[in-house]
């Protein structure tokens, strides 16, 4: 079982950046990939990003790929989504995601755990 819990949502002014972090719980968070989703009202929950186990694969979605980084810390049991230029579409509730493979959490059914989400609002 492992257990995610975000944190770095807040208010922003577009042009604005944020770093969201997301700690997992367990021994064996370096064994998971991990990724990014996010649903904004009304709207259905969407991929943004992933990272493999080792951090040397990365994924993005195209409405983010140029002003997001995506990284995580195995020691720290940390992964980390640094978003620049937020623009107000970014307006959302961002969730972790984990899972056993990389190409398994780009899509919500590959996703083995969630967490609880943090909401990110972009101003214009």
């Amino acid at each position: 079982q492992v257990q995610l819990v975000e944190s770095g949502g807040g208010l922003v002014q577009a042009g604005g950046s944020l770093r969201l972090s997301c700690a997992a719980s367990g021994r064996t968070f370096s064994s998971y990939a991990m990724g990014w989703f996010r649903q904004a009202p009304g709207k259905e929950r969407e991929f943004v990003a992933a990272i493999n186990w080792s951090g040397n694969m990365t994924y993005y979605d195209d409405s983010v790929k140029g002003r997001s980084t995506i990284s995580r810390d195995n020691a720290k049991n940390t992964v980390y989504l640094q978003m620049n230029r937020l623009k107000p579409e970014d307006t959302a509730n961002y969730y972790c995601t984990a899972g056993r493979a990389v190409v398994g959490v780009l899509t919500p059914v590959g996703v083995m755990y969630w967490g609880k989400g943090t909401l990110v609002t972009v101003s214009s």
